[in-house]
């Protein structure tokens, strides 16, 4: 394919939710603005009015369009329609990339661009985990299950994309080392979004944004503030801003403790106008892959206090004073005291401006990404 030639890319994936979502959109975004011709194919059944006002910025960068369909979040009997009539759906688009992002989009990425390749069409077959299926205890039966699967599905993929150093490792210890392409490309956002928001004058000392399961830890981060107040001798406030679940569970937290008047819960919401309510952003994480959170934070000129979990640690510096033991309430109070007590300790810890914007600008993200797309195209004979 010549150098310069328009790609057809399909993005594949399950939730539009989260990260995953976020990076999809970035990509389509950057890749179309470069005359590319981009397309979606993700879960129906997920996602609510905030997803919906996202689908519709997005749109107007999907010339291949959006295909929404059900897709289970577990593997089933219900994924064999759902796949073939996903395989049709891309089959009529004629993509030169499927690039599938998490455990099931990488999957269908997999599968249908193999089935494509066996008839003959072109096609490059890109893989980004974002955790998903690394999560899991490879000593238990399911996650044995799962790195069977895909060490299975690995033979089926042209390329895989990590979007941190520490998916990689993770990948290589749990799945094995890729036979195929396997190259880390960080995310990254927007240049308009390296501008510092400033706070509104009701906002509060600390700001929790994210998924409302534990996973993410916002029991974590109950318990830690209320610490915070203890160490800091003063009452305190704070927000939860996210959608998920088990929100009734963390409000009702938050009454057993005494903490409702201090600490707010807010449905989800464009994410800098969740950063106008403080100057500090918490992620208290038990897991994480890559958190767009972290970097959209810290473009934004937050302070942010994180867990050493993923690959924050390469966000934030390895030996940085704002990451602390996931799980460990005590710990993280400790150090979201400090900000508080401490003169200039948000400056002398976060990082340096200039540096982590060349670090991680969905510019670069994209460019590193398509020079991929174009390197595994050429190698198919």
């Amino acid at each position: 394919m010549p150098e310069g030639q328009p790609l057809r890319i399909i993005h594949c994936f399950r939730s539009p939710v989260g990260g995953i979502f976020r990076h999809v959109r970035d990509l389509a975004e950057q890749h179309s603005r470069q005359g590319h011709d981009v397309g979606i194919v993700c879960d129906s059944t997920t996602g609510g009015e905030h997803e919906d006002r996202l689908f519709q910025q997005v749109l107007p960068y999907l010339s291949l369009g959006l295909t929404r369909l059900p897709i289970g979040r577990a593997v089933g009997l219900s994924d064999l329609p759902a796949t073939y009539r996903t395989y049709n759906q891309i089959k009529s688009l004629r993509p030169d990339v499927l690039h599938g992002h998490g455990a099931k989009g990488g999957a269908m990425a997999r599968i249908i661009g193999s089935a494509l390749r066996a008839k003959k069409y072109r096609v490059a077959r890109i893989y980004s985990p974002h955790g998903g299926s690394l999560h899991y205890d490879p000593a238990r039966l399911a996650g044995k299950a799962v790195f069977a699967v895909e060490r299975a599905l690995a033979r089926m993929g042209d390329a895989i994309v990590f979007v941190c150093d520490f998916e990689k490792q993770t990948y290589e210890y749990k799945v094995g080392v890729p036979r195929c392409t396997a190259r880390t490309v960080y995310n990254g956002v927007n240049d308009c979004e390296f501008v510092p928001v400033p706070t509104r004058s009701d906002d509060v000392h600390f700001i929790y944004v994210g998924m409302l399961r534990d996973l993410k830890g916002p029991d974590v981060f109950i318990d830690a503030f209320a610490e915070t107040e203890r160490l800091v001798g003063r009452p305190l406030t704070g927000l939860m801003i996210g959608d998920g679940a088990d929100r009734d569970r963390y409000a009702a937290m938050l009454t057993q403790r005494g903490l409702g008047r201090r600490l707010g819960l807010l449905p989800a919401m464009p994410v800098r106008e969740a950063f106008s309510r403080s100057s500090i952003v918490v992620v208290p994480s038990r897991n994480e892959a890559m958190p767009y959170i972290v970097i959209e934070a810290l473009a934004a000129g937050k302070t942010v206090i994180a867990s050493r979990v993923g690959g924050i640690p390469e966000i934030l510096g390895a030996d940085s004073d704002a990451l602390v033991p996931p799980g460990n309430a005590s710990a993280l109070a400790g150090t979201m005291a400090k900000p508080l007590n401490v003169p200039d300790w948000s400056t002398d810890t976060m990082p340096a401006p200039d540096a982590f914007r060349h670090k991680f600008s969905a510019t670069v993200m994209a460019q590193g990404i398509l020079d991929l797309y174009r390197q595994q195209l050429a190698a198919i004979k």
